[in-house]
């Protein structure tokens, strides 16, 4: 892929609560007005923008250096029982690429799976065929993204930081997208320490190399989470989330990519993490 970076950029998830209308144009927009970096176009729900809606975003991300990255439908479970389901899944990582892609998107984040009760490895398998099938699709049509599985907050569900790890290394135009949230949640109040975080980049870097922390896709949030791993997003002030111990991780580690914010108040987040990280 042709993406580099020369720092870590910090943005929303979705457009920002202070846009003056809730349009990816203004979105775009309000995060230049803010001096932030990046956004997120949130497809959560479905992928619904066409071509020309689509080119004026990119054209504009463009003239105000704003880059985007795509969060694609919620609604994708590579191990589903039901075989439409499947497929139906793999039609919407691609939706996603390709309007994304349009918009001049470069990352886009996938929830891949749930464990539906079977064996990790039986899910890993799906979900590594359904990433292969998609990713060589799209580079038959030349279109260039990143195709992200991500570190996931609940117990049933695909991904964890070494399955995502495992799958980049082993399908092309696949890797991580580690929501350091999810992360903490999952281990039920763990991966909350600066020894951790480095814990979780240092896996990266052994099984990718230095380039993978040059071209990371992040999520980061306060979280609440009990038993079962992740209830809700927090505002960062108001969770247990050690957000300046990562961000002292990530500069030590020389990280390159987008910090992209999922808290209820996500500009304000993203600025926040931003200012810690220049502060260092």
């Amino acid at each position: 892929m042709p993406y580099t970076f020369d720092k870590l950029l910090f943005g929303p998830s979705g457009v920002p609560h202070s846009s003056p209308k809730p349009d990816t144009i203004a979105g775009i927009k309000r995060v230049a007005e803010l001096g932030l970096d990046c956004m997120e176009l949130a497809f959560v729900q479905r992928v619904s923008m066409g071509p020309e809606k689509a080119a004026k975003v990119k054209a504009l991300s463009e003239e105000l250096g704003i880059r985007l990255t795509v969060h694609a439908p919620y609604y994708i479970n590579l191990n589903s029982p039901e075989p439409e389901k499947i497929e139906a899944s793999k039609v919407r990582m691609l939706q996603a690429a390709r309007v994304g892609y349009a918009c001049g998107a470069e990352s886009i984040c996938i929830h891949a799976a749930f464990y539906m009760k079977a064996a990790p490895e039986v899910v890993y398998q799906k979900v590594k065929e359904g990433f292969t099938e998609v990713t060589e699709i799209l580079k038959k049509e030349d279109v260039k993204v990143w195709m992200r599985p991500e570190v996931m907050g609940k117990l049933t569900q695909f991904g964890t930081v070494t399955e995502t790890v495992r799958l980049s290394t082993e399908v092309p135009g696949v890797l991580p997208l580690v929501d350091f949230a999810h992360l903490h949640a999952r281990s039920i109040g763990e991966y909350n320490t600066y020894d951790e975080f480095c814990q979780v980049l240092q896996e990266m870097k052994d099984g990718l190399g230095q380039e993978a922390l040059e071209r990371l896709h992040l999520h980061v949030s306060g979280i609440e989470y009990g038993p079962k791993g992740e209830k809700k997003h927090l505002i960062l002030e108001e969770s247990d989330y050690n957000y300046k111990d990562l961000m002292r991780a990530l500069k030590d580690y020389k990280c390159k990519g987008f910090v992209i914010c999922e808290s209820p108040n996500q500009e304000d987040d993203a600025m926040l993490m931003k200012q810690t990280y220049e502060a260092l």
